[in-house]
């Protein structure tokens, strides 16, 4: 059995090891829980909740008082629904439409108020800012808050009243924003739509709340437009999703898609996000108030200009003079990838040279975005980033609130860090997964795409069902050169030029789950 160890004694003098106990069982060895748990683990995740945080949680209260309500703009009367995956059961937000005898339209974001549950000072506090962040592998979510707030008393769900922090925003009648409200709430959701439900609608143009999600779609779009105007950048990274069988061993592989109804909900929490951290940039004008930004700095300029010169090999001249230049050279690659494949293989290798977001109390902007101010407002059931702008965005609402900005700094940096962790444990479980998928094609031949080079070989990505191989360099007839910017390799002896992008046929050689290893054989270049 794999098993989970505290460390209760470190070693002393003769005493070569440490000694510890067993705090719990992960199971046996090669098991699909056991290897998923181990993820969470090894990346510094604990899998339970402690005593007094489940004791914490059972002690708070399910109903709103009255006392609450008449604290909050009531707003359970108007139009209100969720979109959110298939699957989800914490339902963090909600859109409400309103239109005026005037021709106005009055858009609500409510996000779950999970501030008014969580308190600062508490077990329950303490224990979220320690985990910062849920955590999604492929078969399983690890909540950062125990299931009873984060399924049930903040969650959004159909027909219940609920708690929630909002952010109201007016358009007149054609779809220009010209007032903002931000306040606590109760709010009633009408409906729960899945993705799939809410674009049927949308296609169909009929259907439950057809009216109010098409005029939302209208908006949105509007909004979509004037974010890439404004420079942002429109990449959008492949997202692979697993079908499973019911012991979680992978049947099929498929790229998620989004469509309206996804970049719908994405373009009014964008807005959201956008307009709460202005309202605080533009109160602090006189005296700064430390909050919790979500900030985006430049790409990596050797990278950029790698890419651009690599990108002149190919016939694509890219202009990366100014950030201005590499935003709009990204966005024609993006949309020519579309519809050329020989471009297409660009796009990750631009993705590449984006620098990683992160929460800092120093505003340098979103630059993948476009946007001067941006934070995290609209996701406090799985990001603690969340939790901490709605209690300093509250305290600012009818005063000026500021809370100490070293202290908020060293918060910023752990949660960024727990975010990494997270991302680092569910790329883990995706490769987990890739690896038992391909275990059964041992000896088959599939089309795969070069999308990286190490010293030791290439990486190659299979085609039909974005799994990740290696071919080591050993393995070949020839030593070979890499490049300095790792964007070809070339023979020694026969000059062999291999190019990212470049397409190639190859042999699954080996799967290993143990080191979450594909191993692939080449066979021949594919010429296109």
């Amino acid at each position: 059995d794999m098993v989970v160890v505290k460390v209760t004694q470190w070693a002393k003098g003769n005493i070569k090891n440490p000694i510890g106990e067993v705090t719990r069982v992960l199971g046996a060895e090669g098991g699909n829980d056991m290897e998923m748990n181990s993820i969470l683990v090894n990346n510094g995740f604990d899998l339970d909740f402690s005593n007094e945080v489940m004791q914490e949680v059972e002690e708070l209260a399910y109903e709103i008082s009255n006392e609450e309500v008449e604290r909050r703009r009531d707003m359970r009367e108007i139009t209100t629904f969720t979109i959110d995956p298939v699957d989800a059961k914490d339902f963090d937000d909600a859109l409400s439409v309103e239109i005026y005898k005037d021709g106005n339209i009055e858009v609500g974001v409510h996000i779950a108020d999970v501030s008014h549950y969580v308190k600062p000072g508490t077990q329950l506090d303490k224990e979220a800012y320690e985990r910062s962040t849920s955590v999604y592998l492929v078969d399983r979510v690890l909540p950062m808050l125990p299931e009873r707030i984060s399924n049930e008393l903040c969650s959004l769900r159909p027909n219940e009243d609920k708690c929630t922090f909002s952010a109201v925003f007016t358009f007149d009648k054609s779809y220009k924003l010209i007032d903002k409200w931000f306040g606590k709430t109760v709010t009633h959701s009408d409906r729960r739509f899945a993705y799939e439900e809410a674009q049927e609608v949308l296609e169909n143009g009929k259907g439950d709340m057809y009216e109010e999600i098409k005029l939302l779609d209208t908006i949105a779009k509007k909004l979509r437009k004037a974010k890439f105007k404004n420079g942002a950048i429109a990449f959008e990274a492949d997202e692979v999703r697993f079908k499973l069988d019911e012991n979680g061993k992978p049947i099929d592989l498929y790229v998620k898609t989004r469509k309206d109804a996804h970049l719908l909900i994405e373009d009014f929490m964008l807005l959201a996000n956008k307009e709460c951290a202005k309202f605080i940039a533009k109160k602090g004008k006189a005296k700064e108030i430390p909050f919790v930004y979500r900030i985006h700095d430049l790409p990596n300029e050797e990278r950029v200009e790698n890419l651009a010169r690599f990108a002149k090999e190919m016939g694509v001249e890219l202009l990366v003079d100014t950030p201005k230049q590499i935003a709009a050279s990204y966005n024609m690659l993006a949309k020519e990838a579309k519809r050329n494949d020989a471009i297409k293989m660009l796009e990750p290798l631009a993705i590449r040279t984006m620098a990683k977001a992160e929460y800092s109390p120093d505003n340098i902007g979103h630059y993948g975005l476009a946007f001067e101010f941006y934070s995290h407002f609209t996701s406090p059931i799985r990001r603690y980033s969340d939790v901490l702008t709605h209690r300093i965005l509250e305290k600012n609402l009818t005063a000026e609130f500021r809370v100490d900005k070293e202290v908020l700094a060293a918060k910023c940096k752990h949660i960024s860090q727990q975010e990494r962790k997270a991302m680092t444990a569910e790329r883990e479980s995706v490769k987990y997964k890739q690896v038992e998928y391909i275990s059964q094609f041992i000896g088959k031949e599939f089309e795969g795409a070069i999308n990286g080079m190490i010293d030791r070989g290439l990486f190659i990505e299979l085609v039909d069902n974005k799994c990740e191989g290696m071919i080591g360099f050993d393995t070949l007839d020839e030593p070979f050169d890499i490049d300095d910017g790792r964007m070809k390799a070339v023979g020694k002896h026969s000059g062999l030029v291999l190019k990212m992008g470049q397409r190639l046929m190859v042999r699954i050689k080996d799967a290993d789950l143990e080191q979450r290893r594909i191993e692939l054989e080449f066979i021949e270049l594919v010429e296109k």
